[in-house]
């Protein structure tokens, strides 16, 4: 029955992406609910569906493949606050390139978030992917956090294919010009500068909310985050 569970939660999450635009759903609710009514209800949805899914591989059997180690719990540690803090900066932010970011208020000349990555919350969820992904050798959370990695990878081609559509190529490239896809890619070409004084309520924000994670990992997934 473990297997089961997992293997339909997997299926569920994955179709929650991915039917609801297929078949016209989203835009239903789009024009039920408007666009922030249906941002909140799919990220509650998917917030628990991927808390259901985190759940059903721990309970899933246990077969394990390869040994945790101490440099892979510290790399999770490591990793964690950038995650947080890019979900944290990316999410409602004026970002025009990312499914969770807004159009409102971008300016190409100091893009924000954008300038460090135009996709900040696919990259959170591929750097939580293969971090967890190290540090969690047995068969489903393999499968649950190697699904993971593969679906933030592959989203990122698709965001970026479907906004370069939508804008147009010359007016993509416009408006991305002092952004970069890889994290740290403009900054290191020159082409982008962090702002001297960043969003203090963001920067409360993920702090706390790494605080919160790191505190709520053991009563909550069951497991330690000490390395």
């Amino acid at each position: 029955m473990g297997w089961i569970e997992f293997a339909l939660a997997m299926a569920l999450f994955m179709a929650s992406h991915r039917i609801p635009a297929a078949l016209g759903v989203k835009d239903g609710l789009v024009r039920t609910l408007g666009a922030r009514g249906y941002t909140v209800l799919f990220s509650l949805a998917s917030t628990a569906l991927l808390f259901w899914v985190i759940f059903a591989a721990a309970r899933a059997p246990f077969v394990p493949l390869w040994d945790q180690t101490e440099a892979a719990r510290w790399a999770v540690n490591l990793v964690m606050p950038l995650v947080v803090a890019l979900g944290t900066f990316g999410i409602a932010a004026p970002n025009p390139f990312a499914f969770e970011g807004r159009a409102g208020g971008f300016d190409p000349d100091r893009p924000g978030i954008a300038g460090l990555t135009r996709q900040p919350l696919l990259w959170a969820l591929l750097l939580w992917s293969l971090a967890h992904l190290w540090a969690n050798g047995d068969l489903a959370h393999v499968i649950l956090f190697g699904t993971f990695a593969g679906f933030s990878a592959l989203g990122m081609w698709i965001v970026e294919a479907r906004r370069r559509r939508e804008m147009g190529a010359d007016g993509f490239d416009r408006a991305a010009r002092r952004t970069g896809l890889p994290p740290f890619a403009a900054l290191l070409s020159g082409r982008w500068r962090p702002s001297p004084r960043p969003s203090a309520t963001r920067l409360a924000l993920a702090f706390g909310g790494w605080a919160v994670l790191w505190h709520l990992h053991l009563p909550v997934i069951g497991v330690s985050p000490l390395p």
